[in-house]
């Protein structure tokens, strides 16, 4: 009996591997209080199913929120070359103990993630040692630049990611005639790291005179990211191409942003909707660097008003990690960079306790978002058909962030001994509990994640040729 036999079968005889009852349960329509079946890792089923389905595995989620699974569409997991700051298993362990079901990898590994065999390399390391489903961003670089429409549609790729400042080597871009080559090369959206290198050069002496970790926003400043988004955009425009850019941390790049919402999407991170200059610093000293730096209110609450506007398409956490002993070192040498995965939903999930954002737009920005602009095929969503990625919630349960609960192998987060409202506590990946009341369960069964637009492209290269 093959596949399609058998799940005619179990829908005919109701028998689902999983069944959720009696929660409440975040679809396209809103919130319902519905139950939810699934059979080989999709959703077959919602409604008021207790009575009339049996299941393998069941459940109780009164009092939780069903959400789609969340996708956290930017981390830096270091692997290869740089496992002492994290790796593919912890990295992904963190994710999914934090209710992130699917992840984008970043390509400033060691080597750089730049051909084909970078990428398998990446695809073979994460198999049977990925908690959860995952692809992989190649670097656009000069050296690239020619191969990228076929790069960007290979299995397993996220897209194409170019820094066009605070990088190394090859995956530097910020030559503009290189920018144009690769914006000229594919079609799919093109992520971006939008810092003017120039500027960094010229205004780094700053910060080398005082060593003050303060003035971290001050040597890279707002027109450092605005240079760099308005050239990007300008070359988009010129180009046709899609863009998606990364991590936006001030007022004036939203203002931008919002007279180029046709081509571009934008993301921001819970550490810029969270921590603030110049107290983050003072608190925390570099363990709040990063790039773009955290800045002051007045970027904060742009980027707070450009989420109620709709500006805002996605929330990544930019999870990027160094050891403590890393991170120790005198400003400017230490490092930029913080973990973030696994207190991506903890954190937002607070905010919403706050009453800065709704539970629907959360999950707009870190489950339907991500899956809407990237093409995630199956993905984002709770409806018949889709892959039952899963993560249930507790809106009143309160907890304290430590840094002994955080999984990777840098070991510490920004947010140690915060009290947050909301938390996850059951984490489901094609109909796989991987987290059980808060406890990992099982094996990592990661599988990586298919993209329609890439799919489809390649089935309209094969007809061409």
């Amino acid at each position: 009996m093959n596949n399609a036999d058998t799940l005619s079968r179990r829908l005919e005889l109701r028998h689902a591997d999983l069944l959720i009852e009696g929660g409440t349960v975040l679809t396209p329509n809103g919130a319902e209080r519905i139950d939810l079946a699934c059979v080989q890792g999709r959703i077959v089923a919602l409604g008021d199913l207790r009575l009339d389905w049996s299941a393998q595995t069941r459940i109780e989620a009164s009092g939780l929120h069903v959400l789609p699974g969340v996708i956290d569409s930017q981390v830096h997991f270091r692997e290869p070359g740089l496992m002492h700051k994290e790796n593919l298993e912890a990295g992904t362990r963190g994710a999914v103990l934090g209710g992130v079901t699917a992840v984008f990898e970043m390509p400033n590994t060691n080597p750089l993630t730049l051909w084909e065999d970078d990428l398998q390399a990446k695809l073979e390391a994460a198999r049977g040692r990925v908690w959860c489903d995952h692809a992989f961003y190649i670097g656009g670089s000069a050296a690239n630049a020619n191969q990228l429409s076929v790069l960007e549609n290979l299995p397993g790729c996220a897209g194409i990611k170019v820094f066009m400042g605070s990088s190394f080597g090859d995956l530097l871009a910020d030559d503009e005639a290189v920018l144009r080559r690769i914006l000229s090369q594919g079609r799919r959206r093109l992520a971006v790291h939008a810092e003017d290198e120039a500027r960094l050069r010229q205004r780094k002496a700053l910060v080398e005179t005082s060593g003050d970790v303060r003035q971290h926003p001050e040597w890279r400043d707002m027109e450092s990211a605005l240079m760099a988004t308005r050239r990007i955009l300008r070359l988009a425009a010129e180009t046709g191409r899609r863009l998606h850019v990364l991590h936006v941390s001030t007022a004036e790049e939203m203002t931008l942003l919002a007279q180029h919402k046709r081509r571009v999407t934008v993301e921001v991170t819970p550490h810029h909707l969270t921590l603030c200059a110049p107290d983050c610093y003072e608190r925390l000293g570099s363990l709040a660097q990063m790039n773009p730096p955290v800045r002051d209110q007045r970027h904060k609450d742009a980027l707070w008003r450009a989420i109620q506007d709709g500006l805002v398409d996605v929330i990544g956490s930019d999870h990027a990690p160094h050891t403590l002993q890393e991170k120790a070192k005198p400003y400017p040498q230490s490092p930029s960079g913080m973990t973030g995965v696994q207190t991506l939903l903890p954190v937002m999930l607070d905010h919403v306790h706050a009453g800065r954002l709704s539970l629907e737009r959360l999950v707009d920005l870190t489950s339907a978002g991500p899956a809407r602009i990237f093409g995630l095929e199956g993905k984002g969503r709770i409806a018949l058909g889709f892959d039952a990625d899963l993560t249930l919630v507790d809106l009143s349960a309160r907890r304290t962030i430590r840094n002994d609960w955080i999984a990777s192998c840098s070991g510490w987060t920004p947010y140690d001994d915060l009290d947050v409202t909301g938390w996850p506590i059951h984490t489901i990946i094609r109909g796989q509990v991987v987290v059980r009341d808060e406890v990992l369960s099982g094996q990592p069964q990661g599988e990586p994640l298919r993209f329609l637009e890439a799919w489809s492209d390649t089935k309209a290269e094969e007809k061409l040729s």
